[in-house]
């Protein structure tokens, strides 16, 4: 069973967006009161606002049974293999940083200062990328491709020996 994190912001919702399903949206104030609780696994201002990954709705949704899938930046995902060992992290990466530049531009919810800052960043992050078990690249036109690899990711890992209970392996090793 799979389940997408949803992080915190400080940032104002863009249109469409609802508190709770694309992000939780919170005041400056209290995502610093809960920084200070360590009530986030990661954490990053990013173009003047700051995102977290609230710790006790992974630990509760971990403990629900379900798979989690988060976006953090790089230094975010290293945070957060660090608190939870046994993660599978996976790079995704466009397939031309001109593409991305377009796609961000269409969206027309950012300043054309603030998209710069979003490359400038990207760019820098793609050092890091040995530094994932996975590469995924999302090519222009063929963003379905990039899902199937995403999904034969997600197979695999649950596939791994170490992964399976008990259980599951003694009805298939008795004869």
């Amino acid at each position: 069973m799979l389940r997408y994190s949803v992080s915190a912001t400080t940032r104002e919702p863009r249109p469409g967006e609802r508190d709770g399903e694309h992000y939780f949206f919170i005041t400056r104030e209290e995502f610093e009161a809960r920084l200070a609780a360590g009530g986030f696994l990661e954490w990053r201002e990013y173009n003047g606002n700051a995102y977290g990954t609230p710790r006790s709705y992974i630990e509760g949704t971990l403990r629900e049974g379900f798979d989690v899938v988060m976006k953090p930046e790089v230094n975010g995902a290293m945070a957060i293999v660090r608190a939870f060992p046994e993660a599978v992290s996976i790079f995704i990466l466009p397939d031309k940083f001109s593409n991305l530049r377009r796609r961000l531009l269409e969206r027309r919810t950012e300043s054309n200062e603030e998209i710069a800052r979003r490359l400038a960043i990207a760019h820098e992050e793609i050092r890091y990328i040995r530094s994932f078990d996975y590469l995924v690249v999302n090519q222009e036109q063929r963003s379905e491709e990039a899902v199937d690899d995403l999904a034969a990711i997600f197979r695999a890992e649950r596939m791994r020996i170490h992964r399976l209970p008990d259980d599951s392996l003694a009805s298939v090793t008795q004869s």
